[in-house]
């Protein structure tokens, strides 16, 4: 796959992380074809703290959809770069049939996919500053229903996303019994930056986790309003992928989100993000804040800042998730491995091929290229990567050239799980093997990146996100891959209702003691169960990654 101007940064940021409309779902046995006109839901107006919503009939049968629900103060101003501060209450019936606008993010039209946020005109209302919304798809009838509730974090390498992609439309989730929740957080910049000035000025005394502090708010709106729409306030998981998952993972250890969820799902993230290394720390992130903005804009004052347009803003870089002193108080390998983190449920895992993506990145790998990189990959830890990645052609080196991308996630998100259950939590763990149709014209990247996403939401007919752009035309309507997805989908749903994946006609999956060290769920159209997962001596080179450049540095002691 080449990469267009548009996309590259984007690539990019995943690859770094180690630090089309709307189209209607496709009727079957087992699912309801939408709904013309009508529907059996809530559709008298919802009151809310701050007043009153109507919302509008969705696109399945007896689901309710509400949109561009405010769940915090528009951070303009003086509150761009602030925590999420209250939302302000109205008078009369609010109209909640619209998108709200989408945070502010670069567009990417002529990248495929594109930015499902920005780019998709018949979802896409706006894009400012004033964008903390969210919407809900709820297939109640009355409210107090006490259904389970499902909270999607998008992904787009902390630089893009947003709560009204096609993608992430929860009709089909709906219908199988939750109440399911997008909402926006602020990204790049604008979500993603400390500054000394702003530390100062916030009374917890902390900055640069701006997008999380959002997430929290969202999740504290809801555990005061969802009841109104049939939800369980103290029944909500969170999923995401990808920058999601981080997200996710982040606020399963962060002392600041206790309290304000039950149960976590993390596709393709974890809290080291797409590698294995130590979290960034404010006092390191808010130097660099000064410099850059020096360098941008000469200036350097939060003030000074702050009169700049979101356009100019833009030029900085977002910093991604840290250790900001209050919503995240230390490294979160530290605290996993110490068991301080919220005592939450987690399902997690990873694609076999995430790393697909990358192929076209650069010059194509060759034998001599792969054995003179084994250094900088791998360290003094060199000998171990030729063992477990051996190559003897061309061929071969280029045939693995994406794997350690690949393995290295999937290493990190089995230790997510195994310390979860040391925790003395229910953990459930994945690899999502299943390689998708691709249209002829573009790349196949198996397993890739976000190919597990049409699936998770059973929606195989909206259009894909970047960057693993499956075929919407040979897979929706296409008899084995919405078996697949109608499977993963009630997988993702029994788990929210129980923190248990399994039920009824569903392969069983296995707990994390009943999984060998080279085992995990397998989830693939050509047979879902227990099954091999990385060989023994990726495993052997993974753990002393982590334990020679986050173990040692953070005086984790872990058992063997």
């Amino acid at each position: 796959m080449r990469a267009t101007a548009a996309a590259l940064p984007l690539a990019l940021a995943l690859s770094a992380c180690a630090t089309a409309g709307s189209v209607e779902p496709a009727a079957s046995a087992d699912r309801p074809a939408a709904a013309a006109t009508a529907s059996t839901g809530l559709l008298a107006p919802v009151r809310t703290q701050q007043g009153l919503v109507q919302g509008a009939p969705g696109k399945v049968q007896g689901v309710t959809v509400f949109k561009g629900i405010p769940f915090a103060a528009p951070p303009v101003g003086e509150l761009r770069w602030r925590l999420p501060q209250q939302p302000a209450s109205w008078t009369g019936v609010r109209d909640a049939t619209q998108y709200g606008d989408v945070c502010v993010q670069p567009p990417a039209p002529e990248r495929f996919p594109p930015n499902s946020a920005t780019d998709i005109p018949e979802n896409f209302t706006g894009m400012s500053e004033d964008c903390l919304n969210l919407n809900i798809w709820t297939p109640a009838k009355v409210a107090g229903e006490k259904l389970p509730v499902m909270v999607w974090l998008y992904g787009g390498a902390y630089n893009e996303g947003g709560g009204n992609a096609p993608f992430s439309e929860g009709d089909n989730l709906a219908a199988k019994g939750v109440v399911m929740v997008t909402l926006n957080y602020r990204v790049g910049p604008f979500g993603f930056l400390s500054h000394p000035e702003l530390t100062a000025e916030e009374p917890v005394g902390a900055s640069g986790n701006q997008a999380l502090g959002d997430a929290i708010a969202a999740f504290k709106w809801l555990k005061a309003n969802v009841a109104q729409f049939g939800g369980d306030p103290d029944n909500i998981t969170l999923f995401g992928e990808s920058a999601g998952a981080a997200m996710n993972a982040g606020l399963v250890g962060a002392a600041g989100a206790a309290g304000t969820f039950e149960r976590a799902i993390a596709q393709s993230g974890g809290w080291m993000g797409l590698g294995i290394g130590l979290m960034p720390k404010r006092d390191d992130m808010e130097k660099r804040t000064l410099e850059a903005a020096e360098k941008a804009f000469g200036k350097t004052s939060l003030a000074e800042l702050r009169q700049l347009p979101p356009s100019e803003v833009a030029k900085l870089r977002g910093q991604g998730m840290i250790v900001d002193g209050h919503i995240i108080r230390d490294d979160l390998s530290k605290v996993f491995a110490e068991g301080r983190q919220n005592k939450v449920d987690v399902l997690v895992g990873s694609n076999a091929d995430e790393g697909s993506f990358t192929r076209s990145f650069g010059p194509p790998t060759t034998l001599e290229t792969w054995n003179n990189g084994a250094a900088q990959r791998w360290g003094d830890l060199a000998e171990l990567g030729r063992a477990a990645y051996p190559a003897s052609t061309d061929a071969e080196a280029a045939a693995i050239a994406s794997m350690p991308f690949s393995d290295t996630l999937a290493w990190h998100m089995r230790l997510f799980a195994d310390l979860q259950a040391k925790a003395g939590e229910n953990a459930w763990f994945y690899f999502f093997t299943h390689e998708p149709p691709f249209d002829p014209e573009r790349p196949d990247l198996g397993a890739g990146h976000t190919a597990e996403i049409p699936y998770v939401f059973d929606n195989l007919a909206a259009p894909r996100t970047y960057p693993a752009g499956s075929s919407v035309k040979l897979m929706a309507g296409n008899a084995r891959e919405e078996a697949l997805a109608d499977q993963i989908s009630q997988y993702w749903v029994n788990f929210a209702r129980t923190g248990n994946p399994n039920g009824s006609g569903l392969a069983t999956w296995p707990t994390i003691a009943e999984l060998g060290p080279s085992e995990a769920m397998i989830l693939d159209a050509d047979g879902s169960g227990k099954g091999p997962w990385l060989s023994a001596e990726k495993i052997a080179l993974y753990r002393q990654m982590w334990e020679q450049r986050v173990a040692k540095p953070l005086g984790i002691q872990l058992a063997k």
